[in-house]
């Protein structure tokens, strides 16, 4: 009966560091969910004349335009405005990573959030929403 006693409690100390493990885990995901929340974003073209910044899911929430950007043509401010936006995306993904592996550590999961981001900002480099 003593070997029965001492393998109960073997198995509920499994059980209760199984709990502490999730109960861990949950609270790491909760804080990464909100620090990731308030992320952005920012990025500057090289002569500083367009800056944009993108928020959390990657969307542009704000542009700002030098007025020297007058002197050139529309299709180059365009083009100007969506490689900074790209830049700001890959900014974006920088603070991601860093804020998952922090989080998670340099495992599966932290992988497949960064992944996550990184195919969403890609994705939205090929839009075609735009020419519609």
């Amino acid at each position: 009966m003593w070997a029965d006693d001492a393998a109960l409690d073997a198995a509920q100390r499994r059980l209760d560091e199984w709990e502490s493990s999730l109960a861990e885990q949950a609270e790491r995901a909760k804080t990464l969910s909100a620090r990731m929340q308030g992320l952005t974003g920012t990025a500057r073209n090289p002569d500083r004349s367009a800056e944009v910044t993108v928020d959390s899911a990657g969307l542009l929430i704000d542009l700002r335009l030098d007025e020297r950007i007058r002197q050139q043509s529309a299709a180059h401010t365009a083009r100007q405005i969506l490689e900074t936006t790209r830049a700001a995306g890959a900014d974006l993904l920088r603070q991601v990573s860093e804020a998952a592996v922090e989080a998670l550590g340099d495992d599966a999961r932290a992988r497949a959030i960064i992944d996550s981001y990184r195919s969403r900002l890609s994705h939205d480099e090929g839009s075609s929403d735009a020419r519609r």
